[in-house]
């Protein structure tokens, strides 16, 4: 379905029905066209506000925000999608709007920022990947995971509903994550400097290289395992809990 054009499958009074071919299928935003657009910006930190979209962020050698953008969906009795985008003062608002008695919506923007920006990620309904970052980010799901590769800059991560993972070559000096329903795995390349997690009803695991560790766990449904070199005042401190689930804190060497 080409992108930005809604359709409409409208219910006649008395018995006619017209429906649309392909109603009932789930979008698949993978599959539709792709929109490129590139938005002037010379700032140093970038926020990121989307509803009901995937979203894939990188840095990168661009002059701007660069992003690309692919939505799918039908819709009955109502209208949609409709995909919108803005970048003012520093925000950069996404949006695919589904307003129908019944819908499939699908959307996925893929978003490059300049390097040395410092980003802050806020999603409604939807996944979250970063990949790359030396400076701080942030993010903030309410409904999705929450993925970070190859990171080196401070994090700060949460998702309401959604597993949430910090793996692949991390570097960074300091990890917080909160989570209210999902699981939490971080896996570090370097000794960080902290690392504060909790979450409310899930699992927790934490690997970090052999180094001396001021180091704590609890649950209160669930194992605790703290299976790293412990002590006091070490400059590498670890700090793990689950209201509900096994929590985890051991060494990759």
């Amino acid at each position: 379905m080409a992108v930005g054009r809604p359709f409409r499958v409208l219910l006649a009074s008395g018995v006619s029905v017209f429906v649309l071919a392909g109603c009932g299928a789930v979008a698949d935003a993978e599959g539709a066209p792709v929109e490129r657009r590139t938005f002037a910006f010379d700032g140093d930190a970038l926020t990121v506000d989307a509803d009901d979209s995937d979203l894939v962020i990188t840095p990168a050698d661009v002059d701007g925000v660069l992003v690309e953008r692919q939505v799918d969906g039908w819709v009955v009795m109502g209208s949609g999608p409709e995909a919108s985008w803005k970048l003012v003062d520093g925000r950069l608002t996404l949006r695919v709007d589904c307003d129908a008695m019944a819908a499939s919506c699908s959307a996925v923007h893929r978003i490059q920022v300049p390097r040395g920006v410092a980003v802050t990620v806020a999603v409604r309904d939807g996944d979250v990947a970063a990949e790359g970052f030396s400076t701080p980010l942030t993010v903030r799901s309410g409904d999705g995971d929450v993925a970070v590769r190859k990171a080196s800059g401070a994090l700060d991560l949460g998702s309401q509903d959604g597993d949430v993972s910090v793996e692949d070559s991390v570097r960074s000096p300091s990890v917080a994550v909160r989570s209210d329903d999902g699981d939490v795995r971080i896996a570090l390349a370097a000794a960080p400097r902290d690392v504060d997690v909790a979450t409310k009803d899930g699992d927790v695991d934490v690997a970090v290289p052999k180094a001396e560790y001021e180091a704590t766990g609890a649950s209160d449904d669930g194992d605790v395992r703290v299976d790293v070199p412990l002590r006091g005042g070490s400059g590498h401190v670890v700090k793990l809990r689950s209201d509900d689930g096994d929590v985890t804190v051991r060494t990759v060497n």
